[in-house]
């Protein structure tokens, strides 16, 4: 029996959601027992060509060669399943969208002369079709893998799409935005990351994206009630998944505040 081929490629990114694959150690030997890693430049030197039944990319579209790279990516996949929060929204390098390129690229390169990017950091699906997205920064470990079994079946992975306070109150967290007025994003982010932050006493930075029908514009109202400024309030929005569009209109609509007051 032929094992379905799965490749990994990155993109613009830290390489944080391809180690949260590596790092499943036991799950992912068993998985490797059912699947043929073709292509796995993190993980090994021995790098197959296409064609492959799942392809995973890690990252945003930040560079002109990723866009033809992307391209043919699809080209080679039977499905594409775009992992974290880089590849979804274009992530935390999409801060520069709207800005001048130009200067960010002097301010952080010793030689900007070498650089090659594009004016934007996008996510995957604005260039190709994308059969699924697992955000998060990094990615849930047991969500990819779960997700990878469930397609090998000729499953649709249901994925969850409810806020982050459903889990806090799962686990019995104290509402960080309640109690110690601390700025959180929990109620308007998709769960996922276990409610890390408020466990430790600190806001949700919205790791995992926007929940299902996500009600911003009353979390923003809770954030200027509790002393946030329009600016301060937009910045929460605008940080790791901020150019999702449940919280991209947001930060859009916060920052036409913030110039007007």
């Amino acid at each position: 029996m032929t094992r379905p081929r799965v490749a990994v490629f990155k993109m613009a990114s830290c390489d944080g959601c391809q180690l949260q694959l590596i790092d499943a150690e036991e799950a992912l030997l068993d998985l490797a027992g059912a699947i043929e890693i073709a292509n796995f430049a993190e993980a090994s030197s021995n790098m197959q060509p296409g064609p492959y039944d799942v392809a995973l990319v890690e990252g945003s579209i930040s560079a002109p060669e990723q866009i033809e790279q992307l391209e043919k990516i699809r080209e080679e996949s039977g499905l594409l399943i775009t992992i974290g929060a880089c590849a979804t929204s274009g992530g935390i390098q999409a801060l520069r969208n709207g800005g001048d390129l130009d200067e960010a690229i002097r301010r952080v390169y010793p030689h900007p002369e070498f650089v090659k990017s594009l004016e934007t950091s996008t996510p995957v699906a604005d260039h190709v079709k994308v059969d699924l997205e697992l955000t998060g920064c990094p990615i849930d470990r047991g969500e990819l893998l779960n997700a990878i079994s469930q397609l090998l079946q000729g499953s649709v992975p249901r994925l969850a799409t409810t806020p982050v306070c459903i889990e806090c109150k799962r686990r019995g967290y104290t509402c960080v935005l309640v109690t110690r007025d601390e700025p959180c994003l929990g109620p308007v982010t998709r769960t996922g990351c276990g409610a890390i932050c408020p466990a430790f006493a600190r806001g949700c930075y919205g790791c995992f994206g926007p929940s299902e029908s996500p009600n911003t514009e009353a979390l923003s109202g809770a954030f200027l009630a509790h002393g946030l400024s329009p600016a301060q309030a937009r910045d929460r929005f605008r940080f790791i998944t901020g150019s999702a569009p449940g919280f991209a209109k947001e930060a859009e609509r916060l920052d036409k505040e913030a110039m007007a007051t």
